[in-house]
């Protein structure tokens, strides 16, 4: 599900960033507070959810000024 105030095509590719990014650190043994906190997101509260994870960081690199961060 596409949010209505995105890009779809910024959401798709941002998803498949986000679901690549956590494989990597699911396979690596870590939980999904640590995925939030390798991308600067706070993982206080966050739920043990890697779904809920992914749609979080995939919405953090869509905001304005994510792409000048992560350059």
């Amino acid at each position: 599900m596409t949010p209505q105030h995105l890009n779809p095509v910024q959401w798709q590719q941002n998803l498949g960033y986000a679901r690549q990014a956590c494989a990597r650190i699911f396979r690596d043994g870590g939980s999904p507070v640590e995925a939030l906190k390798a991308f600067g997101l706070d993982g206080t509260g966050a739920p043990a959810d890697w779904s809920v994870t992914v749609d979080r960081i995939a919405a953090s690199l869509c905001a304005p000024g994510a792409q000048r961060k992560a350059a």
